[in-house]
Formats: structure tokens, sequence, C-alpha cells
């Protein structure tokens, strides 16, 4: 540029400038801004649930090789291994038995400190597992929730429904291991163990009878107090047993939940049902000792013997 002509101003450009100080200088498209904030929000949104299916996807990455069960936490995870390699790491220094848990041999514990933490709001009965104090309540509140679609019959339980299924089913799953004789209920089972074993810890203050079952003991000591705390709620009627009770109420109700699997006659206990089935089977499990007849039921057994001592064959 040369000395002799001035600066020149580009008055155009410095207009433009002055312009940008115009309120409304820039105007912006608004439907192209939504367009875009749309899209935008949309692919954030994609973004969101694509990250929470990986966070899901990772959480259920611990599967069990051996049955194929998944887990979202590693802790849930070594436990249930526990289940497929016999793994007990929790010992009770009193008995000796094993658990997979603390929190397991913690309850455990509770049978020989004989703690019982939880009580029944009515009765005042104490319990030592919350589950325990549970059932109990509905025997206040009468509610039986869980029913038999066999017969009918209602129970507290669902372990106790399952119990009572196998009397439709005929199962037997728990076996002895001595004389290999099967039963419905694993109580049944350990009850009939103490047979093999001779063990009878209860001891009758009165009489000094033992017993095999601390419920044996208690039946066997209302022979002593003459006391009868059952109550046929129909007639009034008295027993010693619960289990006497309940086949003197099946006379009120008629129900006859023992079916036989090959006649279909039915009946109120399960007894006559066993004492019946045996004309179907043939089986006669009474034998007598004189002449070695056998005979199908044990009143029969009972009249035959008397035969023998009448004719002074017995003493």
């Amino acid at each position: 540029m040369s000395d002799s002509e001035p600066c020149r101003i580009d008055r155009e450009g410095t207009k433009d400038r002055e312009n940008m100080n115009d309120p409304e200088p820039c105007r912006i498209n608004e439907e192209e801004t939504e367009e875009q904030t749309d899209v935008k929000e949309s692919e954030e949104s994609e973004d969101d649930e694509r990250s929470d299916l990986k966070k899901r996807r990772r959480k259920k990455c611990l599967t069990c090789s051996q049955c194929g069960k998944s887990f979202d936490c590693k802790s849930y995870f070594r436990i249930h291994m526990m289940i497929h390699n016999g793994e007990k790491p929790f010992t009770c220094t009193q008995c000796g038995k094993k658990f997979r848990q603390s929190s397991h041999l913690n309850r455990h514990m509770m049978i020989h400190t004989g703690e019982k933490p939880f009580a029944c709001t009515q009765c005042g009965k104490r319990f030592r597992y919350t589950l325990n104090l549970n059932l109990h309540m509905m025997i206040h509140t009468g509610e039986k929730p869980h029913k038999c679609d066999q017969c009918g019959k209602s129970f507290l339980s669902a372990a106790q429904l399952k119990d009572h299924l196998r009397v439709h089913t005929k199962e037997k799953p728990y076996s002895c291991s001595v004389c290999e004789k099967s039963f419905s209920l694993q109580s049944t089972l350990i009850k009939h163990h103490k047979i093999h074993t001779g063990v009878r810890e209860f001891v009758c203050s009165e009489c000094e009878k033992t017993f095999v079952t601390a419920g044996q003991l208690k039946q066997h000591q209302v022979i002593h107090t003459g006391e009868k705390p059952y109550t046929c709620s129909h007639c009034d009627k008295r027993f010693t047993q619960v289990q006497n009770l309940k086949r003197h109420e099946v006379i009120h109700s008629g129900e006859k939940p023992y079916k036989c699997s090959h006649c279909d006659k039915s009946f109120t206990q399960l007894p006559n049902l066993k004492c019946h089935e045996r004309i179907h089977t043939g089986e006669k499990p009474y034998r007598c000792q004189q002449c070695l007849k056998r005979f199908t039921q044990l009143s029969q057994l009972q009249k035959h013997t008397n035969m023998h001592r009448k004719a002074g064959h017995l003493p």
C-alpha cells in the first residue's frame, strides 16, 4: 500500500458488524432445533437401554456348570455350588453336625441352648423360628390355606399337605437301613430306627416305664393323671390322645378319605384300609407261634390263639 493513498475503511463491513448488535441478529430455525433434540434424546434413550441390557447380562454372568442355574451375586453362587460338591464348612461344636451357611448353624445352635426368641401374642407359646411361629398363629386364626385336591382336606403348611398326599399316592420314600421297611414320613422312620438301636431315653416318673419318643411318654402319662384334654366339638366326648379324637370325628363328618386302589371301597381310617387291602393282595402278616397258621388281621390271630389256650396247648 502506497503512502499517497489514505487508508480506506470498509463501511459495508462495519455496517454488517454493527448489525450484529441487533436483538435478533441470527434467526435460528426452531423446528430444525427440536428435531435435532428429539434425535439426540432418542439416541441417548437407546444408549441407556443398551447399557441396562449389558448390566443385566453382566449380573447373570455366573452360571452353574452342573445344573445351569444362573446367579447375579458371587456369594449366592458359592453357596449354591456347595450343594453339588457337598461342602459344609460350618460345624456345630456340641454335636458335630455340619452346615453350608453360618446362619443355618446359628439356627441349629438354638436346639442346644434352648433359646426360643419368638413368642405367640395369643397364648405365649415360644418358638425358635419365625416360620414356626407363623404356622402356629394359624391355629388361632383357623387359617388352613393348603388344600388337598384329592379329598378336600386342608393343612396349615405346604409341607403338611405334601406329607398328606402320600396317603393317596402310597409313596414311601424313607427306608430303614436295617430292615428295609419303608415309611411315608421321615419322622416315622426316625422313631422306627430307635427300635433297632434300643434307645428308650424317655422315662415315666410315676412307673419308670421307658419310651422311644417324648410323644409316647406324654401319651402314657395321661394314664396316671386321668387327663383327657381333647374334646369332640360335636358331642363333647373327651379323649386322651389327639389321634383318637380325629378318628372319632370322622363319625360325625362321614368323611372317608382312604380309598382302596383295587375296588373303590373307602374307609375312615388308614389301618382299616390296610386290613381291607390284604383281601386283594393275599398278605397274611400275623402268624400263630403254636401251629404257624397265618392270618390277615391281628384280631383273627387273637381268636385263634384263644382256641389253643382253651384246648390246653397254651398256658
